[in-house]
């Protein structure tokens, strides 16, 4: 199979925090109280009277949110046919929606303008990357596909006065047989301590048995609270996949301030095998870790 194909067997969902699908920010909670009229665009639940940062990402916070809006990815990878472990020209338009008119201004979210999260189908290769905005409103990168298979993209951007976006997209390497991705990796629960560069990270998950639709606590444990520095705004980046490759969770610490634990609040969409990527950077160095988290059915 070549170059930019989507699954037939699959039908993908995006789960961001928030995503573009995301309903307009009420002003008033259940009960009828007024809340405060600032809010995160990246964390909605994160408000605020006076305005500022938001505590979680960092993001200046805005007076009231658009209505959300689904922008369009135009990508055009070069060569077409993607050869493992070749160099892999990519091209990102994004068009408004309904028209054809090319979107030229962007926030910077995070640091960056265009975030690329990327995996394989067997779940063992992440990336985390930053494709490049060019005086003809057309994001570039260069790139490799480390491995045969199919590759999950996710586009992360913001454009000026609307609200953030996450789209899928999916490629596939040279000759791979589409069809392999009807079966699920075989995943077994893994919330061991690893090592990585220059840090090891434990988790611990908060109930010890999550379940799908309910909020899962987790919390990362860092063996040093030494020469922990903020990634891309945040103490800390964590991209969480389901293994049939279908939901996909983009998130940031609820809580943390360098010290030696990481907490993050999260809702499993369905019940299944997670595996989930953490990311913090260490003396200049960036730590990715993996995880993998069993989430049960609500019975």
């Amino acid at each position: 199979m070549r170059g930019l194909v989507s699954f037939a067997l699959l039908l993908f969902s995006v789960v961001a925090l928030p995503a573009q699908s995301t309903p307009k920010v009420p002003v008033t909670d259940q009960e009828g109280e007024e809340l405060p009229p600032f809010y995160c665009p990246m964390d909605l639940d994160v408000r605020s009277y006076a305005g500022g940062k938001c505590y979680k990402c960092s993001m200046q916070m805005v007076l009231g949110i658009p209505e959300p809006v689904e922008y369009r990815l135009k990508l055009s990878v070069h060569p077409k046919q993607i050869r493992p472990g070749e160099t892999v020209d990519l091209q990102f338009e994004i068009l408004e929606p309904g028209h054809d008119h090319r979107v030229t201004d962007f926030l910077v979210v995070h640091e960056k303008m265009f975030h690329l999260l990327f995996v394989h189908h067997e779940l063992e290769i992440f990336r985390h990357e930053h494709p490049v905005l060019g005086e003809d409103g057309i994001f570039r990168h260069r790139t490799e596909f480390p491995k045969a298979g199919a590759y999950r993209l996710l586009a992360d951007f913001y454009p000026q006065g609307s609200t953030p976006q996450l789209i899928p997209v999916t490629l596939t390497t040279e000759g791979f047989d589409q069809g392999v991705v009807a079966s699920r990796p075989s995943l077994r629960p893994d919330l061991e301590a690893k090592q990585a560069d220059n840090l090891t990270i434990a988790l611990t998950v908060d109930p010890p048995e999550p379940i799908a639709g309910q909020k899962t606590l987790l919390f990362f444990g860092l063996d040093t609270a030494q020469g922990l520095e903020q990634f891309l705004g945040a103490w800390a980046h964590m991209l969480a996949v389901s293994d049939d490759l279908v939901d996909t969770i983009h998130a940031h610490p609820t809580i943390a301030d360098g010290g030696p634990q990481i907490q993050l609040n999260m809702i499993f969409p369905r019940p299944g095998m997670y595996r989930v990527w953490i990311q913090t950077q260490r003396e200049g160095r960036v730590n990715t870790i993996p995880f993998t988290v069993p989430v049960k059915e609500l019975r």
